[in-house]
This record gives C-alpha cells, structure tokens and sequence, in this order.
C-alpha cells in the first residue's frame, strides 16, 4: 500500500497580499494580469522587381606578361669596357647598353682591309695575262692550254677577292659588335656582368628588357565558365563585345581598359581550363615612369561588357538561402507571402541580378522577411531604395551593375530604414532588441497608420507606446 504526504500549499508572499488588501481598502480595482489580444499580420516592406542597365562583369586571376622580352648577350668575345645604361630605367630602340674593348676588332678589320689590296693586285695581273693569251690565241702564236690556264687564274683571283671583302664584311660587323644596343623600347633589368670580365656568346644573359606599353594579361578560364562567356556574347559580337578591367594587389582598379586579343586553341588538361589573353595600355603613372603594370605581376582580370543589358534586379538583403538555393518571398494579389526560388546572376553585396524566378512587377519583401512564412498573410507597405540599390535618387543608371571585387553576399535587411506604418521597432535579426509588434493593426496594441515607431525599452520581446502617443484604452500588452 503505497502511502501520500499531502503537503500544504506555500503561503502567498507577504508583499502580493499587503498590494491586494491595501488596494482593497482603497477602493482600486486589482493589477490585471498580462493579457494576450489577436494577432494581425505582421509589417512587411516592398520593393517592385524591374529591369534596370546592368554591367556583367565575371572576376579571374591573371598574370601580367610583357609584348616583347629581350635577352641581351654579346656576340662577340672580348672584355667589357664599359656599361653605360642605368639598372631599372627605360631604355630605347638603338640605345648603346655595353661596350667591349674595340683594338683587337679595329685592327682585324684593317687586316681584311690589305687583304682585299692584294686580291685586287692578283685580279689585275691575272685579266692581263688572260688578254695576252686571248690575243697570242687569235694571231696562232699561242697554244689552247696557254689561253685554258690564263683563264682559270683569273677567275681565282676574282675568287679570292670576293673572299677578302667578305672577310672585311665580317670584321666591320664584329667591330659593330663591340658595341650592344637595345633591340626594343623597354625597361631593362639589372646587370649580370661588370666591367673588366671577358663576356662573348656563352656568357649568357647580361641583362633583360621588356615592353611596357601595351601589356598583356593572360588569364586561365575554366571551360565550365567559358562556354558561360561564349554563350553570353555570342549574339553581341563575341570578344568584341567584352572589355578588360584589372585590379592591383593593393586593390586600386586601373581605369585602362583591355581588348581580348588572343583565346587558346587548346584546352589544358592539367586545368581543364582554356588561356584567353587580353592586350591593356600601360602608361605611365609618375614622373620616374611608373606604371600599373609589370611583367609577370598577378592581377584580378575583371570581363565586362562593353554595353549594359537590361536585367531584372531587386536588393541583394532580400534573397535567403536554403538547402534548395536561393529565394525571395513575393506577396500575391491576396495579401500572402509566396515563396519564389532563384537563379542568381552576377550580383554585388547591394544588388542582385536575377536570371530566372522573378518577373517585373513582382512586389519583393526585402524587409521583416525574418516574421514571414509561406502563405502567411502579411500587412505590406512600399519602402524607399536604400542607397547603392537600383532606383535610389542619385543612383547611377548602372545601379545594379556588379562592381569589381564585390562579394556576393548581402547586407542585413534591418539596417534599412523601417517601413512607414506599423513596422516593428526592433526588425534587424540579431540586434539589441529582439522583440516583435504584434499587436492588430489599428487595433489594442498597435500603433495607428503614419505614427512614430514603439519606443523600445530593451526587453526582448516587449515593445511599449511612446510617451507622445498613449493609448486611449489598451486592453492587452504587445509582446
């Protein structure tokens, strides 16, 4: 037999009962307790989905390589005299980089020069005998073999002479040599060798110059994302229809714009990706001929089009994600909020460009979405673009354009301005104040169409009239 202690019930509070008889004896009325009045939908706002200018713009990593590279070697061997060009500086075409010691090539050259004397001495004796022999031939007095040897002697000696002034030929150009001149307009590099070394043709390289106006930046694309751009522009003219814009490592955009000048033939099957190679102005940016660009430097390769499309575009803090992708919620004819999936385009932190779930006219809630459920009725008011998203006054016509850099995700809803009406004080998730208005509109609890916001008082979940507006009578508590 299983045996119950009944226990007597805890004594009210001592303070509870001295209110309710002190309030007793006064004649007062007793507090009432919290009571919970209807529910009505909550505060949304609204932004239309339209077609506005955007720029698609697609980011890759690229590496910055000079139109022409030159290797300067010597082709001559001798010892370097001197080296008359300054390390890192711009050099021109023609302009004497190295000088090797020209005595040994000076004198070569006048040795060719005696050599070409004698030939020509040769050459004069050997026409004359060959005339001798011509003449003894036609009077009978000379044989066949006479005139046969006068003959080959003479084209010897023209040989021969031929040799010497190729001989000469050479030695001018050795001496030439001795002085090396750069082949392009350039920078050149630092030096490899100094003054008083014997440098000739193994030597190596004794200094590297390459172009700096135009560049060219070549950049990998996947060939997932290649047939994404061909497709793109196809219609618009292909490459013609797509302009390169770069960003520097210390994230400065360079307003020179490139023009694509070369798309490989090949598909690298290491990358599975294709090499696509844009020409860009380099100029220079400072009075020691600075420029953006140097070979080899990596760079954030942007392709943009060269005319804005039209697109539809609502505010990037309006589009969630699931599991399924993404999202907006849409409010129908009924007053309801819908769901609607997405195919995003290229978006920015501000805007979001739409490819596929949207048509114009669409009514997008892009504020309180945190108090919305599918097929929940909802109390929707338009709201103002906030600035940066399209249709805000003084936005520029490529409003939504994707700027370069730009992530994708977007800003909170809640740190737009509220809805005007009956928008809750606290909308932001994750602020101070967690609480929501729910109180009907126009009814206990709620404040009228156009008032001032609830003040809030800090308490999650509680909101109160402000001083300015008290309600005539308020039967229940917001909450």
């Amino acid at each position: 037999m299983t045996r119950r202690t009944i226990r007597p019930a805890r004594p009210a509070a001592p303070a509870l009962l001295l209110a309710v008889a002190l309030g007793l004896a006064c004649g007062a009325p007793a507090p009432a307790l919290a009571q919970f009045g209807p529910q009505g939908p909550p505060a949304v706002g609204v932004q239309e989905a339209a077609r506005r200018p955007v720029t698609e713009s697609t980011e890759f990593v690229g590496r910055v390589e000079a139109v022409q590279r030159v290797d300067i070697a010597a082709r001559i061997t001798g010892f370097l005299q001197e080296v008359v060009f300054r390390e890192g500086q711009e050099v021109k075409r023609g302009d004497v980089l190295y000088r090797i010691e020209r005595q040994t090539f000076e004198a070569e050259v006048a040795r060719t020069q005696a050599n070409i004397a004698s030939a020509e001495a040769e050459l004069t004796n050997a026409r004359v005998a060959l005339s001798r022999a011509q003449e003894l031939q036609r009077t009978g007095a000379g044989t066949r073999v006479t005139l046969d040897n006068a003959t080959a002697q003479e084209r010897t000696a023209n040989a021969q002479l031929l040799a010497a002034r190729a001989a000469a030929r050479s030695a001018e150009i050795n001496l030439a040599y001795t002085e090396i001149t750069s082949p392009i307009d350039g920078k050149i590099g630092r030096t490899n060798v100094t003054i008083g070394n014997v440098v000739g043709p193994t030597s190596g390289t004794l200094a590297t110059i390459v172009s700096q106006d135009p560049m060219r930046v070549a950049f990998p694309v996947s060939q997932r994302q290649a047939l994404e751009l061909r497709d793109r522009y196809a219609s618009r003219g292909g490459a013609d229809a797509v302009q390169i814009r770069f960003r520097t490592t210390d994230g400065r955009l360079s307003p020179q714009i490139g023009r694509v000048d070369f798309i490989d033939n090949q598909i690298n099957r290491a990358t599975d990706s294709i090499l696509i190679r844009a020409r860009v102005p380099n100029p220079p940016t400072g009075n020691e001929g600075d420029r953006d660009l140097i070979d080899g430097q990596f760079v954030n390769v942007y392709v943009q089009g060269v005319e804005p499309v039209l697109a539809i575009t609502i505010p990037r803090a309006a589009v969630l994600q699931d599991q399924q992708g993404s999202y907006v919620f849409v409010v129908d004819a009924e007053s309801k909020a819908q769901r609607r999936n997405l195919r995003l385009g290229k978006s920015t932190p501000e805007v979001a460009v739409i490819e596929e779930g949207l048509n114009p006219g669409d009514k997008v809630i892009v504020e309180g979405i945190q108090r919305v459920r599918p097929g929940q009725q909802v109390n929707a008011a338009p709201v103002a673009p906030g600035p940066g998203q399209p249709g805000a006054p003084g936005s520029s016509p490529g409003g939504g354009a994707p700027a370069p850099g730009g992530s994708a995700s977007g800003s909170a809803a809640g740190d737009r301005p509220a809805a005007a009406g009956n928008s809750p004080a606290s909308a932001a998730p994750g602020g101070a104040n967690q609480g929501r208005a729910q109180g009907a509109p126009g009814g206990a609890g709620a404040s009228p169409p156009g008032a001032p916001a609830a003040t809030s008082t800090g308490n999650p979940g509680t909101s109160q009239p402000s001083a300015a507006n008290p309600p005539a009578n308020q039967s229940g508590t917001a909450r």
